[in-house]
């Protein structure tokens, strides 16, 4: 009987891989919606975890709900002391996010989740991993410079304590409310590669840190979460508006990938980038010295815009969110943990809606080797 043969479409292009209620992207028109409310509302007049709660319970909670979810996870916010320990013997010279993807696997074995039917394990999982996320990217950030870390101030907003275990101070309300957001922006973005990554793992009916561990991995590649970094080292090194439009040129002749320009998805500016934006302008105002990297920014997309709107690319998330980072004092190379803290609601929310109708994915290929060989004994070859 012959083999049916099949198209391949690379990288699933515009496949449908489930049906989901989560977040909803149209990428002609810049649209970002979790649960049908638009991502810059909720950035501008929400909190992260409320918005978490949206993502994974598919409403907006009451207050008395909100109250209980917000008193589970800063209950939960701190580290046991052999996963302390763990994070001081891994090399000092790791990525912030391999210590993450790390020490999240490791947490399974402290938090035995393996039955994830189980209504307790699924609900305290989503919570533990909530709340110690902050925590171990904090941690892991100060036992890499030799700093003891901080335990968590359960007085501070799930935005402040992070900040908190950082630097040890309390940040301004501005600052916080930089950081919430940003947690909010980068909380779902339907099928992008780090959430099907955790819902194929998730499928298999792993447990739920082997799931986000998963999901991290994918998140830390530089054509997913990773672009940020890149981004401001782009623009670092540009050093001047003046050099932007040469600078793009050049790499737009070589048909070099501008870091932070185009998306899968949209086909016009990416509404969290133009909410980023405005949060620069905020920060940088009245202080020019420091507004150079956002003029060279602008510029970079100025001429980004004439260059290449007729290939519909336009600058996404990364563009913006890692020179507001920068600005209120965050590392460049913990741009991407950040991500992970904020995503890590939408990996959890499509794990449950995973759950509730699972099948396990198992794709197709189309094998272009060879066929019927015959085997030759090593003296032979």
């Amino acid at each position: 009987m012959e083999e049916k043969q099949m198209g391949v479409v690379p990288g699933l292009a515009g496949i449908p891989a489930a049906e989901s209620a989560i977040s909803y992207v149209d990428g002609e028109k810049g649209i970002l919606e979790y649960r049908g409310i638009p991502v810059e509302v909720l950035a501008e007049n929400s909190t992260f975890l409320e918005v978490a709660y949206l993502l994974l319970f598919g409403k907006m909670p009451a207050e008395s709900e909100y109250k209980k979810f917000k008193a589970d996870i800063t209950y939960h916010t701190r580290l046991k002391v052999k996963i302390l320990r763990m994070i001081e013997f891994l090399p000092e010279n790791g990525h912030p996010m391999e210590y993450l993807q790390s020490v999240v696997a490791a947490m399974g074995m402290y938090y035995p989740a393996r039955d994830v039917m189980n209504e307790d394990t699924r609900y305290w999982s989503v919570v533990r991993l909530i709340a110690k996320m902050p925590t171990i990217v904090a941690a892991c950030e100060r036992l890499r410079h030799g700093d003891a870390p901080i335990q968590p101030n359960n007085d501070l907003s799930f935005a402040a304590n992070f900040y908190y275990m950082l630097f040890e101070k309390a940040p301004d309300a501005f600052t916080e409310k930089i950081i919430d957001a940003m947690l909010i922006l980068h909380a779902d973005h339907t099928m992008n590669a780090s959430t099907f990554s955790a819902r194929v793992v998730g499928s298999t009916l792993a447990d739920p840190y082997t799931v986000v561990s998963s999901a991290i991995g994918t998140l830390s590649g530089p054509l997913h979460g990773g672009a940020n970094e890149e981004v401001v080292h782009m623009f670092k090194e540009i050093g001047t508006k003046e050099n932007a439009r040469p600078y793009i040129e050049k790499m737009i002749e070589r048909h070099e990938k501008i870091m932070g320009v185009g998306h899968r998805v949209y086909k016009t500016k990416d509404p969290r980038a133009t909410f980023l934006q405005s949060y620069a302008h905020k920060l940088f105002k009245n202080n020019t010295g420091r507004g150079k990297i956002l003029e060279i920014a602008e510029e970079v997309e100025k001429v980004a815009n004439e260059k290449l709107a007729a290939k519909k690319l336009y600058p996404n998330v990364d563009f913006y969110s890692g020179i507001v980072l920068q600005e209120i004092g965050m590392p460049t190379d913990l741009f991407t943990p950040i991500f992970a803290m904020g995503r890590v609601a939408g990996w959890l929310s499509h794990w449950l809606e995973q759950l509730k109708t699972n099948k396990i994915y198992r794709p197709d290929q189309k094998y272009i080797g060879l066929r019927s060989q015959k085997y030759a004994p090593i003296s032979e070859r």
